[in-house]
């Protein structure tokens, strides 16, 4: 029990070595003193949460092994238990209410234009989705409209007015530096040259095609995941009955 249970510890320090090397070796290091008034999502607290309950988890386990605790056995294994149970859920839930799923994605996604320039960390997230899946807004390269910096409908005279982030550009692999400003003024032209410079393919059409094309691999880990908490469950409950057949003995 005490065994599988630094899993977890390994898990929360590696989880935070490499948090450790987004926010602060990029240069990218959040003011956590202040929660994010914003409707936009902050994904600095998305970190803490998942840190803190691997953390929590692996001191109760550990602890109750070491110390043969019942109380902190029968809350690793329950919490373990509810975990696995709302994995579970989310699951069956997003493949029951597809095209309730697709429109959450795509409104969280549109919010989250909006406050681009807001947050450090969540520009930071949005070009990495970009980047990585090859595409530019939710649905549309003009769904940057909705921030004030890019849009092409206000007054403003922003630099980056009719453009898109950096993100979107379609980058040469033979250029070592990336160039910030590729997205300068790419929606003044025609529609037709955007494919030229920018990716056209909105983020959702993109991530619809990544789910496919990477079923075995999700849910291979998602099988792996279940097995791992069912252990450890069996291993806490186990534990506990032996204890509790001790207790009785005496």
């Amino acid at each position: 029990m005490f065994s599988y249970n630094i899993i977890f510890w390994v898990s929360y320090l590696t989880y935070l070595f490499t948090c450790y090397q987004a926010f602060i070796c990029s240069g990218v290091l959040s003011d956590l003193s202040k929660v994010t008034q914003t409707q936009g999502f902050d994904p600095v607290w998305l970190v803490l949460m998942v840190g803190g309950v691997t953390f929590t988890l692996g001191f109760a386990g550990c602890v109750g092994a070491l110390r043969e605790n019942i109380c902190l056995l029968k809350f690793f294994s329950g919490v373990i238990g509810f975990i696995f149970i709302l994995e579970l859920t989310v699951a069956v839930l997003a493949v029951v209410f597809q095209s309730q799923v697709k429109k959450w994605v795509n409104d969280f996604f549109l919010a989250n234009i909006r406050e681009y320039r807001n947050d450090i960390d969540l520009q930071n997230l949005i070009d990495s989705l970009q980047r990585m899946n090859h595409c530019c807004g939710a649905q549309e390269p003009d769904d940057w409209d909705l921030n004030v910096y890019f849009s092409c409908n206000g007054t403003h005279h922003s630099r980056e007015m009719c453009g898109v982030p950096f993100s979107c550009c379609i980058m040469d692999p033979a250029e070592s530096v990336v160039n910030t400003q590729c997205g300068y003024d790419v929606r003044k032209s025609f529609k037709r040259e955007w494919s030229n410079h920018i990716y056209t393919k909105g983020c959702i059409a993109a991530l619809e095609e990544w789910v496919p094309r990477n079923l075995y691999t999700v849910a291979i880990i998602f099988i792996v995941i279940s097995l791992l908490q069912m252990v450890g469950i069996y291993l806490a409950r186990t534990l506990i009955s032996d204890i509790e057949k001790v207790k009785f003995s005496y």
